[in-house]
């Protein structure tokens, strides 16, 4: 007989996540009929919003790539034990660092030479901005979450400097700079799929969603089928017995946290390479934040997160339609439920645990009586 509140592997990975989300869900309902909307109708235009045409798909899916490189981010951090917050700045810096490729190169070389360029830089530069939290928690204890979080307002800081006072466009007083060239333009999946003999509708989904998807099974391949990948979560899981082992800690930590600044840093190839073409305030918009619950969903392996980056970029996507056709119900909305599925996913993620674990072992049960 399993000890109650513990799950079978299948149902740690599937079922839970998936009544967390149906309870956000239909708090989510309770909050629109509060806001005198209809929660059915609400959600089937949520959902025809996203997913109902080829335009909202490709925008879901677009969404999603940013989702998805933030996600792997805090994921492979928190295989090592940390719990990395940093997200948004890492993503930020490591924009600059594409940006910077695509002012640079966009004009004077074919894409194929500035894309890997752009993704190497993109990479560096976000992994340089966890190195310096990384490692002040390896060497001098501090801690991660606290370095994360102030690292974000610093890159915001230096970013809107550069942006004021370095980088902007002459003649101009938006902070932004000039348009990349046509080099440093990412194909879009509408154009992609054209030359191939099929319609899609315009939309910013481009490459940079298989890039993404590379990503994820770069991340499955190094954390789960790798021996660096095993030292990583010894060391997440028990540092004691990691050293024992001859692992160190303060290695890992520093480790994993450039290659999850590389992997947020990456952002800046969809949203920048893919869609804004130039180099912007803000860019990008909350994903690092939005990464974190993509990561608690997705259980931090590659494949949950893609389903959560897609539930999420699905959201963001269907709010939009949403707040059009009922008016009491704006894009703030969407962060609500987006909050409700952190809220279960997250901090209440074990209420429905050992219920769940009862009515399992019942049915487990059924059998044996009936023999």
């Amino acid at each position: 007989m399993k000890t109650l509140g513990k799950l079978p592997h299948w149902a740690e990975l599937v079922l839970l996540p998936l009544v967390n989300l149906v309870a956000a869900l239909v708090l989510s309902g309770v909050v629109v009929k509060i806001l005198g909307e209809s929660p059915w109708a609400a959600g089937k235009l949520l959902l025809a919003g996203s997913l109902g045409t080829q335009e909202g798909i490709g925008y879901t899916l677009y969404y999603a790539t940013n989702f998805m490189f933030t996600g792997l981010a805090v994921a492979v951090a928190f295989h090592a034990g940390l719990f990395n917050i940093g997200g948004e700045g890492q993503a930020y810096i490591g924009g600059l660092g594409t940006g910077l490729v695509a002012l640079w190169l966009g004009a004077r070389a074919p894409f194929l030479l500035v894309l890997p360029v752009a993704v190497i830089a993109g990479a560096v530069f976000g992994a340089a901005w966890a190195f310096i939290p990384a490692w002040l928690q390896a060497r001098r204890g501090s801690h991660i979450v606290i370095t994360t979080i102030m690292f974000n307002f610093i890159a915001a800081a230096l970013m809107t400097y550069l942006l004021v006072n370095v980088l902007i466009r002459p003649g101009q007083q938006s902070p932004e700079t000039r348009e990349f060239g046509a080099g440093a333009f990412m194909p879009l999946a509408s154009e992609m799929l054209a030359k191939a003999g099929i319609s899609f509708s315009a939309s910013p989904l481009n490459f940079a969603f298989l890039l993404a998807l590379g990503a994820a099974a770069l991340v499955w391949v190094l954390v789960w089928r790798t021996r660096w990948g095993y030292a990583l979560r010894v060391a997440g899981q028990n540092q004691a017995a990691a050293v024992y082992a001859g692992i160190s800690p303060s290695r890992i930590t520093v480790q994993s946290m450039l290659l999850s600044g590389a992997l947020a840093g990456c952002l800046g190839l969809n949203e920048l390479l893919g869609s804004q073409h130039r180099i912007l305030v803000d860019f990008p918009g909350g994903a690092g934040f939005v990464g974190i619950a993509v990561a608690l969903m997705g259980r931090n392996h590659p494949f949950g997160i893609f389903l959560a980056a897609v539930l999420f970029g699905a959201l963001a996507q269907g709010g939009s339609q949403l707040s059009f056709d009922m008016p009491k119900i704006n894009r703030d909305m969407v962060v609500v439920i987006q909050g409700l599925v952190i809220l279960f996913c997250g901090a209440l993620e074990n209420v429905f645990r050992s219920p769940l674990a009862a009515v399992l072992a019942w049915f487990a049960k059924k059998p044996e009586a009936a023999d």
